[in-house]
């Protein structure tokens, strides 16, 4: 190995750029979290009242309208999901859109476990299939943003407003940095470890009226286990968008969730949004000064800009892995290596929970890390 580069001399405060379990929000501390619930029962008045508190607040920030319904349900957003998948196909043709990991494992669970044969539109990482070419009298599944190819669907426009089908958006890197058309949107999941910075093993399941009506009116022809079962006598178990889940939550987890959402409504959601905007605008900048950096999203309009995902001109595998090690090592970045489905990259969070100014701070470092990398 030559001699290496001298390294940057300010760092940045929170290293944290993780895409899944994110960075807390700034100013967060265990002691701070409230603790009557704990060693309490879920079902007492005091934990139901902060299950409930946690729905509300999440509606309130996520400007949900009342004719949605709101519940946090076990397994984080894969075990939302595929709640949502297991309950509600079957009753009509599906599509199946996959751009990203996440979006594959969709078209896995319909084609190999419910064995639906649906119709797969894909794109490689860093495109978008032809969403024009979505049959809207099918259900359709999508991911809102891809959080391991960072591309997104550039808005709601092309989910059509008389759709027959439901249309089921995985939404865990887009819920609380964009802001979602819900008239559009049937089904969406998302989990409190990303956009929020909270910790994992909870799915929200969020369902329109349209999903209530399909749950009440179709039974699927596959059994179900306990934790999907979202209909009792014929009828929506509402209970469970009231604060009883169908399994023992973690009071640690829902307080450490509310304290995440506490500190979201001090900003409302123009403000989660407006942070999330001017991390991505800092990551650009640092994007754009380097010609060895590039997006693997070249589209702007279907760019994420929470899960931001990164070319390193000539890196392979071995070298990202050098890159992110000697960050990690130097304490300066934490977990920035790309998806390892994904082509050899760097992935940097920009949602609300991370502060713009680590970003900035960040520029140098790579500079630093992508130096060390090529003299190894």
């Amino acid at each position: 190995m030559t001699d290496l580069p001298a390294a940057p001399a300010t760092k940045p405060a929170r290293p944290f750029f993780s895409s899944g379990p994110c960075a807390k929000p700034p100013g967060w501390a265990a002691e701070n979290l409230a603790t009557e619930s704990l060693g309490r029962s879920h079902r007492s008045k005091i934990g139901k009242a902060r299950l409930q508190y946690c729905i509300d607040l999440m509606r309130e920030l996520l400007r949900l309208p009342d004719t949605h319904r709101i519940g946090i349900v076990p397994g984080s957003d894969t075990g939302a999901f595929e709640m949502a998948m297991w309950t509600m196909l079957g009753a009509r043709p599906v599509t199946t859109l996959a751009w990203e990991s996440f979006g594959e494992g969709w078209v896995t669970d319909a084609v190999k476990q419910l064995k639906l044969d649906p119709t797969v539109l894909r794109a490689d990482y860093g495109q978008l299939p032809d969403l024009n070419a979505v049959d809207w009298s099918n259900d359709v599944l999508f991911t809102w943003n891809g959080t391991t190819s960072g591309v997104r669907v550039p808005n709601g426009d092309w989910i059509a407003d008389d759709r027959e089908g439901l249309s089921f958006a995985d939404a865990t890197s887009a819920v609380f940095a964009y802001d979602l058309p819900w008239d559009k949107i049937d089904v969406a999941t998302f989990s409190w470890q990303k956009v929020l910075g909270g910790e994992g093993g909870h799915g929200v399941l969020i369902l329109g009226p349209r999903a209530v009506e399909r749950l009440e009116s179709y039974t699927p022809a596959w059994p179900l286990p306990k934790v999907f079962r979202l209909v009792s006598k014929g009828k929506l178990a509402e209970g469970v968008f009231k604060g009883e889940t169908i399994n023992t939550p973690s009071m640690l987890a829902v307080e450490d969730c509310i304290a995440s959402l506490e500190w979201a409504k001090s900003l409302g959601a123009s403000g989660l949004i407006a942070r999330s905007d001017a991390n991505a605008a800092a990551l650009d900048k640092i994007v754009a000064e380097r010609d060895w950096l590039g997006h693997l999203a070249e589209d702007e309009a279907s760019r994420s800009k929470t899960s931001v995902c990164l070319t390193v001109a000539g890196a392979d595998e071995a070298f990202i892995k050098t890159m992110a090690g000697a960050l990690e090592k130097a304490g300066a970045a934490y977990d920035v290596a790309g998806y390892r489905d994904a082509p050899p990259g760097l992935r940097i969070w920009c949602g609300a929970t991370v502060d713009t100014a680590d970003i900035e701070a960040l520029g140098p470092w790579l500079d630093w890390a992508y130096a060390v990398a090529r003299a190894s």
